[in-house]
């Protein structure tokens, strides 16, 4: 029997991500659960769920159990919980500590929720942290001391904004609004645009592959070929769009994000104000990868941002 040892679970809107001490990151795989709508049995959590994301016969669903940043169904989250922890903890019979990641904003009652979805997983101890400040330590930033280092993590679910010194959170602030609203918004602009219908799946392939709310720096404009309903006829359709129609479609959401970035630091106070504008702002998270972000806010907010080169785990390494 193997022994097991402490598990940090990145629980995100979009994809769940696990930490084995001493094994490393072991499972990453997207939030996402199938189920038999007559039996109410599982038949498939992670990506094999997500690839019945809109494919399904009338008696199979596949649902997103967390809705930004925090549990919508408690029942899916505790299943797609106890899959994954079987798939990472099979041949140990030994409960495992977990710790989970949250947003900063989370309300007790949704506290609960994630700890008892978790302890009901199979976990012995279930301990949380809040994700910018998992953030921060997984990017090794430097938040012991008595400088002001501000963290913008943008998920799936939620943007979050934290300015961290002397190894705590002094403020922060949690956005409901991040990677998944920006899918949105370049589906209902392509369909007003093109009048073409398109899923949430191809909306992010779209958005990692020629997305951008910057012109691209090498000058370059890029268009990709996509298949879709036509809005009117319901048929087949094919198009070929271009970067600058998906970067239309995402100024609104990024604009709302700078508004909030903004409230948040009228909220923190000038000397470490001070450090942040010195410092720079810490950019991490899977929407932190949109092409131009970095460049894009620190125009905005007149203060350097800086994209972390491990933004996709930095959550789970500092759990």
């Amino acid at each position: 029997m193997k022994l097991i040892r402490d598990i940090g679970i990145d629980l995100g809107t979009a994809n769940v991500l696990c930490y084995v001490e001493g094994r490393g990151i072991v499972l990453r795989e997207p939030s996402v659960v199938a189920v038999d709508k007559n039996t109410g049995k599982v038949l498939q959590v992670g990506a094999a769920a997500r690839n019945m994301l809109g494919r399904t016969p009338g008696n199979i669903v596949a649902v997103r159990p967390l809705r930004d940043g925090v549990i919508s169904d408690y029942e899916m989250t505790e299943k797609m919980l106890e899959q994954f922890l079987k798939k990472i903890n099979k041949f140990t019979l030994v409960k495992p500590r977990v710790i989970v990641s949250v947003p900063s904003g989370i309300t007790e009652v949704e506290e609960r929720a994630v700890i008892q979805a978790a302890m009901e997983a199979g976990a012995r101890r279930v301990y949380l942290i809040e994700e910018p400040f998992a953030a921060a330590l997984g990017a090794k930033l430097a938040i012991s001391g008595p400088e002001g280092r501000m963290v913008v993590d943008i998920g799936g679910g939620t943007t979050e904004v934290a300015v961290i010194s002397l190894g705590g959170i002094v403020t922060s602030s949690s956005l409901r609004l991040a990677g998944n609203r920006m899918d949105e918004t370049i589906a209902m602009h392509l369909r007003d645009l093109l009048g073409i219908k398109i899923g949430e799946r191809t909306a992010e392939v779209i958005k990692i592959k020629i997305g951008s709310i910057l012109p691209f720096e090498d000058g370059r404009e890029r268009d990709m070929i996509i298949s879709g309903q036509d809005v009117l006829t319901e048929q087949p359709k094919e198009v070929t769009i271009q970067s600058e129609d998906v970067r239309q479609a995402l100024q609104a959401p990024c604009e709302e994000m700078v508004i909030h970035i903004k409230e948040t630091f009228k909220k923190t106070n000038p000397d470490l104000a001070s450090d942040i504008i010195q410092n720079g702002i810490l950019l991490t998270g899977g929407g932190g990868l949109l092409s131009g972000l970095d460049r894009y806010l620190s125009d905005k907010l007149e203060i350097p941002v800086w994209v972390s080169e491990t933004a996709l785990t930095n959550v789970v390494m500092g759990c």
